[in-house]
């Protein structure tokens, strides 16, 4: 006896279809070019395999069954899925990658690459890529490139290493500043802080993403660290006032302006990390469709100043 497998294919859910639809073996198996009683063998096969009655054979109509109805209904959903599948495939051979995945430094701002996202998602026809959206942090943004776990990296703050094939181009600079909550000891002090008065406070800082780094940012030699995984762990911490710290101007901006941080002078040089994107992986091919509506979106002045700059909080 065959299974569910063998009797539940896109040729048999079509017939299916096609009783209910004309109500009548009879007139299904005229427009199949089928003898009557080969389309009733069929039917019965697929009912055997199933343990289920699909069609009342009571009247001279072809009425499904409740599990009739209920497998016309998965049925079509199923040959939807086919279709679909045939579509992506045929895209994909167009050029457009099955997946594009981007590593995004957490200084990036989210709302931006989420606008982004969606307007990729807007392109006409659809594109048959999916989109994966992965954290980094420091060197880590950029080994999720290098490793292959990435096609594309967004902030990159650390020297691009010379790996044949990989690219990069410029996204902008941006600024750091030095920030505590109000009620921190450091908010009261005279500015320019020094190195010596920083070093008797916490800092907060925020590890490396890269599996086999420890790189950190901003700490003196002796100082109290409390270490976080993220940004907007940073920035939570220092609010509370467990310490201090370093953060992009353009994420504190709102606290700043709000009075949740203050921004303190230090003697030590301004801050400016300059930041860049990068691709290719150390592949020689050229980049699929996917890539290929990034980097065209990335070279915008606008959008490298809104993945720079746009920090509002939700």
């Amino acid at each position: 006896m065959q299974n569910a497998r063998d009797v539940l294919t896109p040729e048999n859910l079509t017939m299916l279809q096609l009783i209910a639809d004309t109500g009548s073996f009879a007139a299904a198996a005229r427009e199949l070019q089928l003898v009557p009683s080969a389309l009733t063998y069929r039917v019965r096969q697929i009912e055997d395999a199933l343990d289920v009655l699909l069609f009342d054979r009571s009247s001279r109509q072809a009425h499904p069954t409740e599990a009739g109805a209920e497998l016309l209904r998965e049925g079509a959903r199923l040959l939807a899925d086919v279709d679909s599948v045939a579509n992506h495939v045929r895209r994909v051979a167009t050029g457009w990658e099955p997946q594009l995945t981007i590593s995004v430094d957490q200084i990036i701002s989210t709302p931006t690459m989420l606008e982004l996202g969606q307007a990729f998602f807007d392109i006409k026809p659809t594109p048959p890529t999916r989109l994966k959206l992965t954290d980094g942090i420091l060197s880590g943004t950029l080994e999720c490139l290098t490793s292959g776990r990435a096609d594309l990296a967004i902030g990159v703050a650390v020297d691009t290493p010379s790996i044949a094939g990989l690219q990069s181009a410029p996204l902008g600079s941006l600024k750091f500043v030095f920030v505590v909550a109000p009620h921190h000891p450091l908010a009261q002090l005279p500015e320019p802080l020094s190195d010596a008065t920083l070093r008797v406070h916490r800092v907060i800082a925020v590890a490396d993403s890269a599996s086999r780094s420890n790189v950190t940012m901003g700490i003196l030699p002796g100082q109290d660290v409390m270490t976080v995984d993220s940004m907007s762990a940073k920035i939570q911490a220092q609010l509370r006032g467990m310490g201090a710290g370093f953060l992009p101007e353009p994420m504190v901006r709102s606290y700043v302006n709000a009075g949740h941080l203050v921004v303190k002078a230090v003697q030590r040089p301004q801050r400016t990390v300059r930041l860049s994107y990068v691709w290719g992986r150390g592949m020689q091919r050229a980049p699929g469709q996917a890539l290929q509506w990034w980097l065209a979106q990335l070279k915008s002045e606008a959008t490298q100043r809104s993945l720079l700059e746009n920090h509002h909080h939700f």
